[in-house]
């Protein structure tokens, strides 16, 4: 998180990733207001774009086709993403709630969509699922049509609510199941479409032609494993039924005393404020325009993006705001199905391929607009400069990747050195260590999360029980306001993990700098003798807690290139604490955690203290997602090259997975030499406790190096 040239003196935050969020990101990264911190909070790494549901549903596109890649959009636009739901939005106090944090602005927007979940409706909860949001929808279909086509399920389903989002959705279900298909549409009122009576009569024809049953008139008394039940009765098969009835809005918005309509959407002003409010914002399905109802629909949030960002823009720097003027008649464009799709403007209606390949071309022109994101000039690079042996122009990693290289720390420091120094007072041993990251996100409280646990991997190494900590952070320049709000999110992360660990937090110290970066001296009680690099044993296995590739995935996400899928999976492991799997390894020989210098380097490490070899074998080892696939595209962290030059390894070859073996690893896993007899048994205990741990080598007798090597079996 680099330092603006101009102090950060104010909090924006974007509440959900929906079109018209997404299209704000991406203007915000073009031409960012100097001075302000952008925020965006989304459940998911990913935002769905709901015009290219039906064909994805059809089979026509895949599920990562219509995802907007929140973790790539947060990075060009130079917003830190905070992935979580939010839960209230407190106006007097100008702070949002995700879970138990506490997110404070001073502008805030919303834009979370709709969904079509039905609590009310018995069964369905679980026996049906909602077609938004999303990504549970996308998983459920996916396995039906597996199993339809393994003979697993028979070929029925049904869709309840028979508006054209349901219409569109049953036509697509029919399509990608096939002949033999008994697909149903079921709806309330005594007609399909209601919101679109020029189009009915070509829908009708078209769910004919598809064979999709309709059923009007028809209200559902309860949705079952294999059938729906009517209230008259009547019996509907369907191995998968799906909700498409309405659109409805999220609960909590109604709950937090903000003015809505009667049935919970945000009341908003024609310049998209929400009634009565200075600094709250909010456009897309969950705002209504009161000076211009609209239908819900992801045309009238495209257009309002530009307004909004402008607006957005205004408030913060006390300009003046302008109105949205959304356009009274807009193109609806249906799919049917297969490749056909029915449009209607103006009270006229056409059906045919053609526009389906219209609409397809729409769609894609949209997303296109994040894949890929626009390039933007890079500083450019003095045109005379002093040779260098080394690169230099790839920008510094983050985490462990930002460490100075290991020949050069063994040059400054005698031996291999432990994890952390070992102290007797009073009869007492203690362990004292100290770590310190660059940060590599801009979220300080999941960096704080991350740093503190990455710490805590020293003590836990040691075989010793956290005890103690100073806290030291550097923020980039910014207002006292934002430097309450920053620190506030740091020390509360800080405090849950140390005080979950059994440290208590003594003091600390804090500064600006040009970038943002968080560390922690710590201390640890050694009950018996600490666990220390040297006491590996020939014949010992090795064990590693904890997949690689942290290294990698962080310098591609960095450079725009690797999934936010991917790199959302890499924080949530990152934030789980290793003091459990400690104990289970506490009768290791030697251990250590695998952090800047590579899987390889920290085992070399062991290898030099205990005066022994070892054999490792890269398909044993685990990965983290994504991360071999990039390592195998060249993408390579700063300290890459100084760790393979520093330890490396006898007949590793080249590849991604024998790149990862060199990949500095942030809070990773730990690594220990135990006694060949006992390590099935660990690893079980491991994994059981949710870790995922593997052998992945051994120890042997003979001068300190590393080679390839293979598990029996």
């Amino acid at each position: 998180m680099m330092s603006s040239p101009v102090p950060l003196s104010r909090d924006l935050v974007l509440v959900g990733g929906g079109h018209a969020h997404a299209l704000v990101l991406r203007m915000w990264g073009m031409d960012p207001l100097p001075g302000a911190r952008l925020t965006v909070i989304d459940p998911n790494p990913v935002a769905p774009y709901s015009g290219m549901l039906p064909g994805m549903v059809a089979g026509h596109y895949r599920q990562s086709e219509l995802e907007i890649d929140l973790v790539r959009l947060a990075r060009f636009a130079g917003a830190r993403l905070i992935v979580g739901a939010v839960s209230a939005i407190d106006t007097g106090a100008r702070r949002i709630m995700v879970g138990a944090r506490k997110i404070g602005y001073d502008v805030a927007s919303v834009d979370v969509g709709v969904h079509a979940m039905m609590p009310a409706l018995p069964g369905f909860a679980g026996h049906g699922v909602a077609v938004k949001p999303l990504g549970p929808f996308a998983d459920r279909w996916e396995a039906f049509v597996a199993a339809v086509a393994e003979g697993r399920e028979a070929p029925e389903a049904a869709v309840i609510g028979g508006g054209i989002a349901g219409v569109e959705v049953a036509m697509a279900m029919a399509h990608r199941l096939g002949r033999g298909a008994r697909v149903s549409l079921i709806e309330r009122a005594a007609d399909i479409a209601p919101e679109g009576a020029v189009l009915r009569p070509r829908l009708r024809r078209a769910l004919a032609d598809m064979g999709v049953r309709v059923l009007t008139g028809a209200a559902v008394a309860r949705v079952e494993a294999d059938a729906v039940l009517l209230e008259g009765g009547e019996v509907v098969p369907s191995r998968l039924t799906v909700g498409a009835a309405g659109a409805r809005a999220h609960g909590w918005i109604g709950q937090c005393g903000l003015p809505v309509t009667d049935d919970g959407f945000l009341r908003v002003g024609a310049d998209l404020r929400v009634e009565g409010q200075e600094t709250l914002f909010a456009a897309g399905d969950c705002a209504h325009l009161g000076h211009a109802p609209r239908p819900k629909a992801g045309v009238f949030a495209v257009r309002a993006a530009p307004v909004l960002r402008d607006n957005l823009r205004a408030v913060l720097s006390g300009g003046a705001t302008r109105p949205f003027h959304p356009q009274r008649d807009y193109l609806k464009l249906i799919s049917l199905g297969e490749r056909r799709a029915v449009a209607e403007k103006l009270g006229l209606a056409f059906s045919g391929r053609l526009l389906w390949r219209w609409k397809d071309r729409i769609d894609r022109a949209f997303m296109a607009k994040f894949a890929p994101l626009p390039a933007m000039p890079a500083p450019a690079m003095p045109r005379i400069r002093a040779l260098s042996e080394e690169g230099g122009e790839e920008p510094m990693c983050g985490g462990c990747g930002a460490k100075v290289a290991p020949a050069v720390l063994r040059g400054a420091i005698a031996g291999p050195g432990d994890d952390a120094a070992v102290i007797e007072t009073g009869g007492v041993q203690q362990v004292l260590s100290v770590d310190h990251l660059r940060a590599f996100v801009s979220d300080e409280a999941l960096m704080a999360r991350i740093a503190a646990l990455h710490a805590l991997g020293d003590i836990w190494a040691m075989g010793a029980r956290p005890q103690a900590a100073l806290v030291s952070v550097t923020l980039p320049r910014m207002s006292e306001a934002l430097q309450a709000r920053s620190m506030a999110e740091i020390m509360q992360a800080a405090h849950d993990v140390l005080d979950s660990a059994g440290a208590e937090i003594a003091g600390g110290h804090s500064s600006m700098g040009a970038e943002a970066s968080i560390g922690f001296a710590l201390t640890g009680i050694v009950a018996g003798a600490p666990i220390t690099l040297a006491g590996a044993q020939p014949g010992d296995a090795l064990i590693l807690t904890r997949a690689i590739g942290s290294g990698t995935l962080l310098a591609a996400e960095m450079r725009g290139l690797a999934e936010g899928r991917d790199i959302v999976a890499l924080f949530d492991r990152l934030v789980v604490p290793q003091g459990d799997a400690a104990a289970i390894l506490a009768g290791a020989h030697a251990m250590t955690d695998v952090t800047g210098f590579g899987l390889a380097g920290h085992l070399g490490n062991i290898c030099r203290a205990s005066g022994v070899a070892a054999w490792i074998d890269p398909e044993a080892v685990p990965l983290m997602p994504g991360a071999k696939a990039l390592a195998a595209r060249g993408i390579r962290s700063t300290i890459w090259a100084a760790n393979r030059r520093a330890a490396p390894v006898a007949g590793l070859g080249e590849g991604g997975r024998a790149a990862l073996m060199h990949d500095p690893q942030t809070a990773g896993g730990l690594l220990a030499a135990v006694a060949a007899a006992e390590a099935g048994a660990l690893v079980a205990r491991l994994r059981a406790a949710g870790h995922e741990a593997a052998r992945i080598g051994g120890i042997e007798a003979g001068a300190a190096g590393l080679r390839v090597g293979h598990m029996a079996g």
